[in-house]
């Protein structure tokens, strides 16, 4: 049980690790765009999460499940919110009345 834990500490550290790396390679321009394709993945991650809690069958396990459930979800729902947020820069703005038009 304890090397497992141990194996699996080192599998998360250096995805961590992995994950900084590859994510400060990518140009700002690029990042919002990306958020919006990552999302899928992150809907992956909520999927597995529900399974893992509903297979799970200690109260540790419970725990984390829940806690990966919520996380996941917060992750999706901000990968949508700054996907919105960066189509609303393209729309076109409306343009606002003229004086002489406001007067009449």
């Amino acid at each position: 049980m304890g090397n497992m834990l141990l194996q699996y500490a080192i599998v998360l550290m250096l995805s961590i690790f992995v994950g900084i790396e590859i994510i400060a390679k990518v140009p700002s321009i690029l990042h919002t765009p990306l958020m919006s394709g990552s999302n899928a993945i992150h809907g992956v991650i909520l999927v597995g999460a529900m399974v893992v809690l509903g297979s799970a069958t200690t109260n540790l396990e419970e725990v984390l499940g829940f806690l990966a459930v919520i996380l996941a979800t917060l992750n999706v729902v901000g990968g949508f919110v700054v996907t919105d947020r960066m189509l609303e820069m393209f729309k076109p703005k409306a343009k606002a009345p003229k004086k002489d038009e406001v007067a009449s």
